[in-house]
């Protein structure tokens, strides 16, 4: 657990779940460059954690999952002659960002209430999963702003919705809500605020139901090839894919179903 007046961060561990908040209430969750290196080492420390096996990132308050970035503090830092961020986080704190640890093997849910604008809407788009209250809005006003959505927003958007509508949010700046995210297919379910937990709750248990290692080896294989040409899917290897073939839990599987028993997974 990490001090919320320093970093902004809280970091929580309970069974198999790791629960990170951004916790920045007062400014809406925005991000600065303190948070985003408490993110790096959080993001280190689920990927190295053996124990959990899915992460929920939310917003602390009900208002804001994230506004993204800290435009306070980038206002400062133009004045300080610190040159500006571009398409992303490298040579900047907390690089890899979760916008680009293509690597992470663990399965990480967005928990969205109330605002995601900018590196906040970016942050979902990077996530496996997004649950959000039906007051939720989404956005990528960087253009607005004389920016570009640097921390992959131009780029997932685009691939995860029609062209068309991609850059009518993109070029504009529109705001989108749940229900229209929802159908866009950019959101898995979308609640009331007073289901929402239970709603995450109910996918991360159906997760954990799920082999760790099957889910990693899924995860890894649907994003490494989802631009690939089918015949070469087939035939890449996979490393997450060789570790959960020659596991323990490959055998336990099948043979808990033969017992009639539910399986136990040990993660090996």
């Amino acid at each position: 657990m990490t001090d919320t007046e320093e970093s902004g961060v809280r970091y929580e561990k309970k069974g198999h779940i790791a629960y990170v908040t951004l916790d920045r209430p007062a400014v809406l969750n925005a991000m600065n460059l303190r948070m985003h290196e408490e993110l790096a080492r959080v993001w280190d420390d689920v990927e190295a954690d053996d124990d959990i096996r899915v992460a929920v990132l939310t917003g602390a308050g009900d208002r804001s999952f994230s506004v993204g970035q800290d435009l306070r503090e980038r206002s400062r830092l133009d004045g300080q002659g610190v040159p500006p961020s571009t398409f992303g986080s490298r040579g900047q704190p907390g690089w890899p960002r979760l916008t680009e640890r293509f690597d992470l093997s663990k399965p990480v849910l967005a928990r969205v209430d109330g605002y995601a604008l900018g590196g906040g809407f970016e942050l979902a788009l990077a996530c496996d999963l997004v649950i959000a209250s039906d007051r939720s809005v989404f956005a990528l006003p960087e253009a607005t702003l004389g920016l570009v959505p640097g921390a992959g927003g131009a780029f997932r958007l685009a691939r995860q919705v029609p062209l068309k509508v991609a850059m009518g949010y993109l070029l504009t700046g529109r705001r989108m809500s749940a229900d229209a995210a929802l159908r866009l297919g950019l959101v898995n379910e979308v609640v009331p605020p007073e289901e929402l937990d239970d709603a995450v709750t109910a996918w991360t248990d159906a997760l954990l139901r799920s082999a760790p290692l099957a889910v990693r080896a899924i995860k890894e294989a649907v994003m490494r090839s989802v631009d690939m040409p089918l015949e070469e899917a087939f035939v890449t290897p996979f490393p997450q894919e060789q570790r959960r073939r020659h596991s323990a839990d490959a055998v336990e599987g099948p043979r808990a179903f033969a017992e009639g028993r539910e399986p136990v997974w040990q993660g090996r």
